[in-house]
């Protein structure tokens, strides 16, 4: 008698806008712009209104008063119609201020008692994949997402999905440390092998209980529901459900984009009708029933352990593996610019600055910049406002010049502040060589650090240092510190009598004041 759990994904990301640097930039650094006025100008908020707007006419407002006419409906009954959603906070940003009524609709739907709301990051981002060590960014991330849907709904949510239902163990085992119950990801055969996706799972390595989609059946509103080549075309709610009611499992994980009612799929096409019948077509089989994430791993059992290591991380897109993200060298190189720009961002500690930085890893920046052919490129190209994936990356980078020109500007401006917060990521430390025997086991990750092992190393470690620039160039390129630098750098020239003690005294001029 299996449950079907039905839920909605809604997301909309910020697009870029174009030529952007120049006319912003040089007004940023005079004091004429605040960090939202750049905020409004690298991204095309015209284009963002317009697509919310549009969306909420054609999918959002009308799929929602369906969903809540048919939870109203069946709330006195036996057996009640449920729902879960998904939703981004950078969707529920745009909808407060451009479709405020999709927004009060969602409140109304949870107000029923029978949706549940699921966590995510709050961007939409894939910071799970950035390197930050213990995962720092992607629990910052879910703990503001959980926040604003405590805000929306008064309820804590008990389940969890990583963007685009990306998953690893790793990314499991951070989720139940947060205290989730529940994660969901796609259901691959590479990973369930003979299992099906029809049943509770639990992650490998933790407690968390895992539910996979049924991506084929999901698929088929998702993708195939306009479809007039499909043999199946045209599908109505009572053929559905009667697929729902064949098949076999404790679990009918159904999980969609929201866009697929009204918007992948237009209103002439019937995707509205379908959404209406559904519920009450599924409520005619005495074996099925609704219910949601959080409900239905407490009824029952995990039947098996599901084991994805990191190396083979799964998503319900494309090959359901990063490549739709992470697949090209584009979109590799937009991934490290982030990263190299997150320890910066974070030591300085401006908020305006760290939400830039965040819009910035919404996940779409990356999608855009894919280079797939066949069916998996048109889905791409549907998607992206850009001519291509080339153009996507341009726009990329120069958002990405602007933040990171505004970074070096506030650095400039407190340098002290940033250099009592900053400590550089493993690959950016300074490793202490000896001319003779190699690596000495010394580092520094900070310039605290940096001074101290200064005092500390012998006179060969350091003429070999000092001769080839290396303290200088080390300041200039990771703490871009220009003023330090060039003070470093005219020390290093001294009589080697003198050198040691002059850059010490540089660093320690700035540390000390």
């Amino acid at each position: 008698m299996p449950d079907v759990v039905l839920v909605f994904e809604v997301h909309q990301p910020y697009r870029l806008a174009r030529n952007v640097y120049h006319r912003l930039v040089e007004r940023a650094l005079k004091g004429e712009l605040t960090l939202r006025d750049i905020e409004e100008a690298v991204f095309d908020q015209p284009l963002n209104k317009l697509v919310m707007e549009r969306a909420s006419s054609k999918c959002y407002i009308p799929a929602t008063r369906i969903i809540l006419e048919n939870l109203q409906k069946y709330r006195s009954s036996d057996r009640r119609f449920k729902v879960s959603y998904s939703v981004s906070g950078v969707f529920l940003e745009q909808a407060s201020r451009w479709a405020p009524e999709v927004v009060d609709l969602f409140r109304r739907v949870a107000e029923t008692g029978l949706a549940e709301f699921i966590s995510q990051t709050y961007y939409h981002s894939m910071v799970a994949f950035l390197g930050v060590p213990e995962y720092r960014e992607l629990v910052e991330q879910v703990s503001e997402h959980r926040k604003v849907i405590e805000e929306l709904t008064g309820l804590k949510p008990v389940t969890v999905e990583n963007t685009e239902f990306s998953y690893n163990n790793d990314i499991a085992a951070v989720f139940a440390r947060l205290g989730y119950k529940v994660v969901l990801t796609e259901g691959v055969e590479r990973v369930l092998g003979w299992r099906s996706p029809n049943y509770v799972y639990k992650a490998y390595g933790s407690e968390i209980k895992v539910l996979t989609r049924n991506y084929r059946l999901s698929d088929d509103v998702g993708f195939r529901f306009s479809d007039r080549n499909w043999d199946q075309y045209p599908l109505t709610a009572d053929k559905y459900s009667a697929w729902l009611s064949a098949t076999p499992g404790d679990v009918l994980l159904i999980a969609l984009d929201y866009e697929t009612f009204g918007e992948h799929h237009w209103p002439e096409s019937g995707i509205h009708e379908f959404l209406r019948w559904l519920p009450g077509e599924v409520l005619k089989y005495s074996n099925l029933s609704f219910s949601t994430p959080g409900e239905v791993v407490d009824k029952y059992p995990a039947r098996d352990t599901i084991d994805v290591p990191p190396w083979s991380t799964i998503s319900w897109a494309d090959e359901r593996d990063l490549s739709a993200w992470l697949g090209n060298t584009m979109q590799q190189a937009s991934m490290k610019a982030l990263y190299d720009l997150y320890y910066y961002v974070d030591a300085v500690g401006d908020p305006g600055l760290k939400r830039l930085w965040k819009l910035l890893t919404i996940s779409d920046h990356l999608y855009y910049q894919a280079t797939k052919f066949g069916s998996i490129g048109e889905v791409h190209a549907y998607f992206s406002p850009y001519k291509n994936a080339g153009d996507a990356y341009a726009l990329f980078m120069e958002a990405i010049g602007v933040l990171s020109t505004l970074v070096a500007e506030a650095i400039a401006r407190d340098p002290r502040g940033f250099i009592a917060r900053f400590k550089t990521p493993p690959e950016k430390a300074f490793y202490f060589y000896s001319p003779a025997s190699g690596y000495t086991g010394l580092r520094a990750s900070s310039l605290g650090e940096f001074l101290e092992l200064l005092r500390r190393i012998p006179d060969d470690v350091f003429l070999y240092h000092a001769g080839r620039g290396d303290f200088s160039s080390w300041i200039r390129n990771v703490f871009m510190l220009e003023d330090l630098a060039t003070a470093v750098a005219e020390a290093e020239r001294k009589h080697p009598g003198e050198a040691r003690k002059a850059v010490e005294a540089a660093v320690k001029s700035l540390l000390e004041g």
